[in-house]
Protein backbone atom coordinates (compact mmCIF):
# COMPACT_ATOMS: atom_id res chain seq x y z
CA UNK A 1 0.00 0.00 0.00
CA UNK A 2 1.24 3.33 -0.80
CA UNK A 3 1.14 5.74 1.92
CA UNK A 4 0.15 9.60 2.31
CA UNK A 5 2.99 11.84 1.38
CA UNK A 6 4.42 15.81 0.32
CA UNK A 7 6.70 16.65 -2.28
CA UNK A 8 7.78 20.22 -1.82
CA UNK A 9 8.97 22.45 -5.43
CA UNK A 10 11.25 20.98 -7.51
CA UNK A 11 12.99 22.72 -10.51
CA UNK A 12 12.13 22.97 -14.02
CA UNK A 13 14.70 20.25 -15.37
CA UNK A 14 16.69 19.99 -18.43
CA UNK A 15 18.96 17.01 -18.75
CA UNK A 16 21.21 15.78 -21.41
CA UNK A 17 23.85 16.32 -23.75
CA UNK A 18 24.02 19.89 -25.43
CA UNK A 19 21.34 21.19 -23.13
CA UNK A 20 23.53 24.36 -22.08
CA UNK A 21 23.04 25.44 -24.99
CA UNK A 22 19.67 26.35 -23.94
CA UNK A 23 20.55 28.37 -21.08
CA UNK A 24 20.65 31.83 -22.88
CA UNK A 25 17.38 31.41 -24.24
CA UNK A 26 15.93 30.24 -20.73
CA UNK A 27 18.03 33.20 -19.31
CA UNK A 28 15.89 35.53 -21.42
CA UNK A 29 12.50 34.60 -19.92
CA UNK A 30 13.49 36.67 -17.07
CA UNK A 31 14.85 39.98 -18.37
CA UNK A 32 18.14 41.84 -19.63
CA UNK A 33 20.40 41.84 -16.50
CA UNK A 34 21.82 38.50 -15.24
CA UNK A 35 24.31 37.94 -12.58
CA UNK A 36 26.62 34.77 -13.41
CA UNK A 37 28.34 33.47 -10.45
CA UNK A 38 30.70 30.52 -11.21
CA UNK A 39 33.61 28.53 -9.29
CA UNK A 40 37.21 29.84 -8.81
CA UNK A 41 38.02 29.47 -12.45
CA UNK A 42 37.95 26.17 -14.37
CA UNK A 43 34.40 27.29 -16.31
CA UNK A 44 35.18 30.51 -16.81
CA UNK A 45 38.49 29.14 -18.21
CA UNK A 46 36.52 26.96 -20.86
CA UNK A 47 35.19 27.13 -24.27
CA UNK A 48 31.88 26.91 -22.58
CA UNK A 49 32.28 30.74 -20.96
CA UNK A 50 33.09 32.16 -24.37
CA UNK A 51 30.29 30.51 -25.85
CA UNK A 52 28.04 31.80 -23.36
CA UNK A 53 28.98 35.27 -22.54
CA UNK A 54 28.93 35.78 -26.97
CA UNK A 55 25.61 34.46 -26.65
CA UNK A 56 24.22 36.57 -23.76
CA UNK A 57 25.27 39.73 -25.29
CA UNK A 58 23.88 38.34 -28.97
CA UNK A 59 20.35 38.77 -27.74
CA UNK A 60 20.92 41.60 -25.76
CA UNK A 61 21.49 40.50 -22.12
CA UNK A 62 23.81 42.50 -19.78
CA UNK A 63 25.71 40.59 -17.65
CA UNK A 64 27.98 40.19 -14.61
CA UNK A 65 30.23 37.33 -12.72
CA UNK A 66 31.30 36.68 -9.48
CA UNK A 67 33.81 33.87 -8.94
CA UNK A 68 33.44 32.03 -5.45
CA UNK A 69 37.05 30.35 -4.25
CA UNK A 70 36.41 27.51 -2.09
CA UNK A 71 33.13 26.47 0.37
CA UNK A 72 31.04 30.42 0.65
CA UNK A 73 30.50 31.49 4.08
CA UNK A 74 27.99 34.31 5.20
CA UNK A 75 30.45 37.06 4.83
CA UNK A 76 30.92 36.04 1.35
CA UNK A 77 27.42 36.04 1.06
CA UNK A 78 26.74 39.39 2.67
CA UNK A 79 29.90 41.39 1.58
CA UNK A 80 28.21 40.21 -2.42
CA UNK A 81 25.50 41.71 -1.47
CA UNK A 82 26.67 44.65 -0.54
CA UNK A 83 28.96 45.27 -3.13
CA UNK A 84 25.30 44.14 -5.60
CA UNK A 85 23.29 46.93 -4.05
CA UNK A 86 21.69 49.09 -6.30
CA UNK A 87 22.39 46.86 -9.49
CA UNK A 88 19.69 45.68 -11.48
CA UNK A 89 19.79 42.13 -11.84
CA UNK A 90 16.54 39.93 -13.46
CA UNK A 91 18.40 36.27 -12.94
CA UNK A 92 20.89 34.82 -10.82
CA UNK A 93 22.73 32.10 -12.81
CA UNK A 94 24.72 29.57 -10.90
CA UNK A 95 27.45 27.42 -12.50
CA UNK A 96 29.84 25.44 -11.09
CA UNK A 97 29.95 22.92 -8.19
CA UNK A 98 27.88 22.72 -5.15
CA UNK A 99 29.62 25.83 -3.77
CA UNK A 100 29.38 28.20 -6.83
CA UNK A 101 25.30 26.60 -6.94
CA UNK A 102 24.79 27.42 -3.12
CA UNK A 103 26.67 30.24 -3.05
CA UNK A 104 24.02 31.68 -6.38
CA UNK A 105 21.30 30.66 -4.58
CA UNK A 106 21.74 32.19 -1.16
CA UNK A 107 22.55 35.90 -3.55
CA UNK A 108 19.62 35.28 -5.06
CA UNK A 109 17.68 35.17 -2.37
CA UNK A 110 19.11 37.96 -0.70
CA UNK A 111 19.28 40.37 -3.35
CA UNK A 112 15.71 41.97 -2.17
CA UNK A 113 15.39 40.64 1.43
CA UNK A 114 17.33 44.06 3.29
CA UNK A 115 18.87 41.35 5.58
CA UNK A 116 22.09 39.49 6.56
CA UNK A 117 22.57 35.82 5.38
CA UNK A 118 23.28 35.08 9.23
CA UNK A 119 19.63 35.95 10.27
CA UNK A 120 17.99 32.88 8.41
CA UNK A 121 21.01 30.75 8.85
CA UNK A 122 19.47 27.50 11.00
CA UNK A 123 21.01 26.96 14.52
CA UNK A 124 22.92 30.04 14.25
CA UNK A 125 21.14 33.47 14.73
CA UNK A 126 17.22 34.85 15.07
CA UNK A 127 16.49 32.40 12.18
CA UNK A 128 13.78 34.99 11.02
CA UNK A 129 11.00 33.52 8.35
CA UNK A 130 12.25 34.44 5.24
CA UNK A 131 9.55 36.21 3.31
CA UNK A 132 11.73 37.01 -0.18
CA UNK A 133 11.08 37.20 -2.92
CA UNK A 134 14.13 35.63 -4.24
CA UNK A 135 15.29 36.82 -7.72
CA UNK A 136 14.92 33.50 -10.26
CA UNK A 137 17.59 31.69 -10.14
CA UNK A 138 19.13 28.70 -13.02
CA UNK A 139 21.26 26.23 -11.63
CA UNK A 140 23.68 24.77 -13.96
CA UNK A 141 26.25 22.12 -12.15
CA UNK A 142 29.59 21.37 -13.55
CA UNK A 143 30.13 18.46 -10.90
CA UNK A 144 28.10 15.37 -10.26
CA UNK A 145 27.81 15.22 -6.41
CA UNK A 146 25.80 17.65 -4.34
CA UNK A 147 22.39 17.71 -5.96
CA UNK A 148 22.06 21.07 -4.98
CA UNK A 149 20.41 21.94 -8.89
CA UNK A 150 17.47 20.48 -7.39
CA UNK A 151 17.35 21.61 -3.00
CA UNK A 152 15.98 24.71 -1.39
CA UNK A 153 19.32 25.05 1.16
CA UNK A 154 22.37 26.88 0.49
CA UNK A 155 24.85 25.39 2.72
CA UNK A 156 27.46 28.02 3.90
CA UNK A 157 30.37 27.58 5.69
CA UNK A 158 33.05 29.34 8.72
CA UNK A 159 35.91 27.06 9.63
CA UNK A 160 37.85 26.71 12.64
CA UNK A 161 37.36 26.17 16.12
CA UNK A 162 34.25 27.86 16.52
CA UNK A 163 33.12 27.03 12.78
CA UNK A 164 29.94 26.05 11.81
CA UNK A 165 28.25 24.49 8.39
CA UNK A 166 24.54 25.81 8.22
CA UNK A 167 22.20 25.96 5.69
CA UNK A 168 19.99 28.72 4.74
CA UNK A 169 16.72 26.83 3.20
CA UNK A 170 13.45 28.14 1.75
CA UNK A 171 11.56 26.55 -0.80
CA UNK A 172 11.64 30.17 -2.28
CA UNK A 173 15.18 29.48 -3.01
CA UNK A 174 14.72 26.35 -5.03
CA UNK A 175 15.68 27.19 -8.80
CA UNK A 176 13.21 27.82 -11.56
CA UNK A 177 15.84 25.80 -14.13
CA UNK A 178 17.92 22.97 -13.36
CA UNK A 179 19.95 22.62 -16.40
CA UNK A 180 22.19 19.01 -16.02
CA UNK A 181 24.43 18.68 -19.55
CA UNK A 182 26.97 15.63 -18.47
CA UNK A 183 29.46 17.49 -20.90
CA UNK A 184 30.04 20.23 -18.79
CA UNK A 185 31.63 17.43 -16.71
CA UNK A 186 34.45 16.81 -18.92
CA UNK A 187 37.28 19.19 -16.23
CA UNK A 188 36.70 16.96 -13.32
CA UNK A 189 39.33 15.20 -12.26
CA UNK A 190 39.52 11.42 -10.36
CA UNK A 191 40.21 13.40 -6.95
CA UNK A 192 36.70 15.28 -7.64
CA UNK A 193 34.78 12.09 -9.51
CA UNK A 194 35.49 10.22 -6.25
CA UNK A 195 34.15 12.36 -3.82
CA UNK A 196 31.22 13.99 -5.32
CA UNK A 197 30.64 10.13 -6.51
CA UNK A 198 30.24 8.85 -3.36
CA UNK A 199 28.63 12.58 -1.83
CA UNK A 200 25.85 11.15 -4.46
CA UNK A 201 26.14 7.96 -3.22
CA UNK A 202 25.55 8.51 0.18
CA UNK A 203 22.84 10.90 -0.28
CA UNK A 204 20.72 8.45 -1.92
CA UNK A 205 21.67 5.17 0.66
CA UNK A 206 20.55 8.35 3.29
CA UNK A 207 17.20 9.48 2.06
CA UNK A 208 16.41 5.62 0.90
CA UNK A 209 16.55 4.24 4.35
CA UNK A 210 15.30 8.11 6.35
CA UNK A 211 12.53 7.72 8.71
CA UNK A 212 10.84 10.27 6.39
CA UNK A 213 11.05 8.29 2.99
CA UNK A 214 8.16 7.51 1.02
CA UNK A 215 7.15 5.63 -2.45
CA UNK A 216 7.97 8.67 -4.06
CA UNK A 217 11.57 9.26 -2.88
CA UNK A 218 11.81 5.31 -3.07
CA UNK A 219 11.48 4.93 -6.91
CA UNK A 220 14.10 7.99 -7.22
CA UNK A 221 16.63 6.56 -4.89
CA UNK A 222 16.39 3.19 -5.62
CA UNK A 223 17.08 4.49 -9.75
CA UNK A 224 19.93 6.95 -8.57
CA UNK A 225 21.24 3.99 -6.73
CA UNK A 226 21.35 1.75 -9.89
CA UNK A 227 22.88 4.49 -12.14
CA UNK A 228 25.77 5.33 -9.19
CA UNK A 229 26.42 1.52 -9.23
CA UNK A 230 26.95 1.21 -12.60
CA UNK A 231 28.64 4.78 -13.50
CA UNK A 232 31.10 5.94 -10.14
CA UNK A 233 33.88 3.27 -10.62
CA UNK A 234 33.80 3.27 -14.60
CA UNK A 235 33.96 7.04 -14.56
CA UNK A 236 36.59 7.17 -11.82
CA UNK A 237 38.45 4.33 -13.91
CA UNK A 238 38.33 6.46 -16.73
CA UNK A 239 34.92 5.31 -18.71
CA UNK A 240 36.89 2.29 -20.05
CA UNK A 241 33.70 0.91 -22.45
CA UNK A 242 31.41 3.16 -20.53
CA UNK A 243 31.01 6.53 -22.27
CA UNK A 244 27.56 7.04 -20.04
CA UNK A 245 29.37 6.92 -16.97
CA UNK A 246 29.13 11.08 -16.79
CA UNK A 247 25.72 11.01 -17.66
CA UNK A 248 24.97 8.30 -15.32
CA UNK A 249 26.58 10.33 -12.20
CA UNK A 250 25.01 13.43 -13.34
CA UNK A 251 21.52 11.91 -13.35
CA UNK A 252 22.43 10.09 -9.92
CA UNK A 253 23.55 13.05 -7.99
CA UNK A 254 20.11 14.89 -9.88
CA UNK A 255 18.30 11.77 -7.80
CA UNK A 256 20.09 12.14 -4.76
CA UNK A 257 19.55 16.16 -4.43
CA UNK A 258 15.54 15.37 -4.98
CA UNK A 259 15.65 12.97 -2.62
CA UNK A 260 17.75 14.76 0.12
CA UNK A 261 15.31 18.00 -0.18
CA UNK A 262 11.89 15.78 0.50
CA UNK A 263 13.04 13.41 3.01
CA UNK A 264 16.31 14.52 4.30
CA UNK A 265 19.62 12.28 5.17
CA UNK A 266 21.23 10.32 7.67
CA UNK A 267 24.45 9.91 9.95
CA UNK A 268 26.60 10.29 7.49
CA UNK A 269 25.49 14.25 6.86
CA UNK A 270 25.19 14.62 10.39
CA UNK A 271 28.91 13.85 10.90
CA UNK A 272 29.90 15.81 7.95
CA UNK A 273 28.41 19.43 9.44
CA UNK A 274 30.60 19.33 12.74
CA UNK A 275 33.42 17.76 10.42
CA UNK A 276 33.33 19.94 7.62
CA UNK A 277 33.43 23.23 9.93
CA UNK A 278 35.96 22.55 12.20
CA UNK A 279 38.45 20.69 9.56
CA UNK A 280 39.42 21.39 6.25
CA UNK A 281 37.71 18.37 4.97
CA UNK A 282 36.24 18.76 1.29
CA UNK A 283 31.90 17.39 1.97
CA UNK A 284 32.53 14.50 -0.25
CA UNK A 285 35.66 13.29 1.48
CA UNK A 286 33.72 12.86 4.57
CA UNK A 287 30.96 11.28 2.84
CA UNK A 288 33.02 8.54 0.87
CA UNK A 289 35.22 7.68 4.12
CA UNK A 290 32.70 7.36 6.80
CA UNK A 291 29.62 6.02 4.81
CA UNK A 292 31.02 2.38 4.85
CA UNK A 293 31.26 2.68 8.64
CA UNK A 294 28.00 4.33 9.10
CA UNK A 295 26.41 2.01 7.03
CA UNK A 296 27.31 -0.91 8.97
CA UNK A 297 26.71 1.18 12.62
CA UNK A 298 23.20 1.52 11.31
CA UNK A 299 22.53 -1.86 10.14
CA UNK A 300 23.85 -3.05 13.54
CA UNK A 301 21.77 -0.76 15.88
CA UNK A 302 18.86 -1.73 14.30
CA UNK A 303 19.31 -5.49 14.36
CA UNK A 304 19.87 -5.15 18.20
CA UNK A 305 17.07 -2.57 18.95
CA UNK A 306 14.75 -2.91 16.42
CA UNK A 307 14.83 -6.23 14.24
CA UNK A 308 11.93 -5.48 12.36
CA UNK A 309 12.65 -1.96 10.99
CA UNK A 310 11.93 -1.46 7.49
CA UNK A 311 15.10 0.26 6.64
CA UNK A 312 16.90 -3.32 7.67
CA UNK A 313 14.72 -4.69 4.35
CA UNK A 314 16.01 -1.63 2.17
CA UNK A 315 19.41 -2.16 3.29
CA UNK A 316 19.32 -5.53 2.03
CA UNK A 317 17.76 -4.27 -1.21
CA UNK A 318 19.78 -1.33 -1.65
CA UNK A 319 22.72 -4.74 -1.66
CA UNK A 320 21.41 -6.80 -3.45
CA UNK A 321 20.75 -4.11 -6.11
CA UNK A 322 24.37 -3.21 -5.45
CA UNK A 323 25.72 -6.86 -6.10
CA UNK A 324 23.45 -7.20 -8.74
CA UNK A 325 22.68 -10.42 -7.71
CA UNK A 326 18.50 -10.86 -6.24
CA UNK A 327 19.27 -14.00 -4.78
CA UNK A 328 20.77 -12.85 -1.75
CA UNK A 329 19.15 -13.56 1.39
CA UNK A 330 18.98 -9.79 3.84
CA UNK A 331 21.70 -11.07 6.23
CA UNK A 332 24.05 -11.69 3.08
CA UNK A 333 22.83 -8.96 1.15
CA UNK A 334 23.43 -5.99 3.94
CA UNK A 335 26.82 -7.52 4.40
CA UNK A 336 27.83 -7.39 0.72
CA UNK A 337 26.68 -3.83 0.66
CA UNK A 338 29.29 -2.95 3.34
CA UNK A 339 31.51 -4.51 1.62
CA UNK A 340 31.06 -3.17 -1.46
CA UNK A 341 31.32 0.20 0.26
CA UNK A 342 34.51 -0.51 2.10
CA UNK A 343 36.05 -1.62 -1.26
CA UNK A 344 35.11 1.46 -2.94
CA UNK A 345 36.42 3.46 -0.39
CA UNK A 346 39.57 2.01 -0.53
CA UNK A 347 39.72 1.58 -4.15
CA UNK A 348 39.17 5.45 -4.70
CA UNK A 349 41.33 6.25 -2.16
CA UNK A 350 39.24 8.67 0.04
CA UNK A 351 42.04 9.14 3.16
CA UNK A 352 40.78 8.65 6.37
CA UNK A 353 39.95 11.81 9.12
CA UNK A 354 43.75 11.77 10.32
CA UNK A 355 45.04 13.10 6.86
CA UNK A 356 42.77 16.28 7.72
CA UNK A 357 44.11 16.53 11.83
CA UNK A 358 40.86 14.85 13.05
CA UNK A 359 42.33 13.30 16.14
CA UNK A 360 40.97 11.11 18.84
CA UNK A 361 40.99 13.79 21.48
CA UNK A 362 38.56 16.02 18.78
CA UNK A 363 35.92 12.84 18.43
CA UNK A 364 33.81 13.90 21.87
CA UNK A 365 33.20 17.51 20.27
CA UNK A 366 32.33 16.47 17.13
CA UNK A 367 29.90 14.42 18.56
CA UNK A 368 27.96 17.14 20.80
CA UNK A 369 27.51 18.63 17.34
CA UNK A 370 26.50 16.02 15.28
CA UNK A 371 22.59 16.22 16.15
CA UNK A 372 21.74 18.56 13.75
CA UNK A 373 18.65 18.04 10.75
CA UNK A 374 20.37 14.93 9.00
CA UNK A 375 21.02 13.00 11.85
CA UNK A 376 17.21 13.50 13.30
CA UNK A 377 16.46 11.51 9.80
CA UNK A 378 18.85 8.19 10.39
CA UNK A 379 16.51 5.15 10.57
CA UNK A 380 17.47 4.73 14.19
CA UNK A 381 18.92 7.36 16.94
CA UNK A 382 22.43 6.42 17.54
CA UNK A 383 24.00 6.84 21.09
CA UNK A 384 26.73 9.12 21.29
CA UNK A 385 29.00 6.06 21.76
CA UNK A 386 28.06 4.64 18.21
CA UNK A 387 28.07 7.72 16.97
CA UNK A 388 32.20 8.29 18.11
CA UNK A 389 32.36 4.55 16.85
CA UNK A 390 32.13 5.63 13.08
CA UNK A 391 34.52 8.70 13.87
CA UNK A 392 37.25 6.41 15.70
CA UNK A 393 37.24 3.57 12.67
CA UNK A 394 38.00 5.98 9.98
CA UNK A 395 40.87 8.12 12.14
Amino acid sequence: MVTTFSISRLPRIEFGSGKFALLPKIASLYGKYALIITGASSFQSSSYWNQLTSELSAIGIDYRSIRVTGEPTPQFIDESISQLRGTEIDVVIGIGGGSALDAAKAIAGLLNAGHSVMDYLEGVGPELNYLGPSVPFIAVPTSAGTGSEATKNAVLSTHGINGFKKSFRNEQLVAEYAIIDPDLLDTCTPEMIAANGMDAFTQLLESFVSSKANAFTDALALSGLEAANEGLLNWYLGQNGHPDAPALMAYAALLSGITLAQVGLGSVHGLASPLGAFFPIPHGVVCGTLVATATEINIRALLIRDPQHGALKKYADAGRLIAKNQGLDDQTARQTLVGILENWTEHMLLPRLSSYGVTTADIPRIVANSRGSSMKTNPITLTDDEVAEIIQRRL
